[in-house]
């Protein structure tokens, strides 16, 4: 079983920002800091320099695949 190695920060943030994030968290069953974890993660993968992200390529090979035809005849 790997353990998840945890580092302690301190931080501020909007009341409001942090009660939706708690909320989040009990409708979901999970707790605050796996919420947390997850939406500094999200906020890296969107600001990360030069490379899209995983589920946009994933759509646009999908929409790709779909409608290539379409998208040939749109292009003339």
């Amino acid at each position: 079983m790997t353990v998840a190695v945890r580092e302690k920060f301190s931080s501020q943030a909007a009341p409001d920002v942090l009660a939706a994030l708690r909320q989040l968290a009990e409708s979901q069953g999970r707790q605050f800091q796996a919420v947390l974890d997850e939406a500094l993660r999200d906020y890296l993968d969107r600001h990360q320099a030069d490379k899209p992200r995983k589920h946009v390529m994933a759509s646009f090979a999908t929409s790709l695949e779909e409608f290539d035809s379409l998208y040939r005849e749109l292009a003339k």
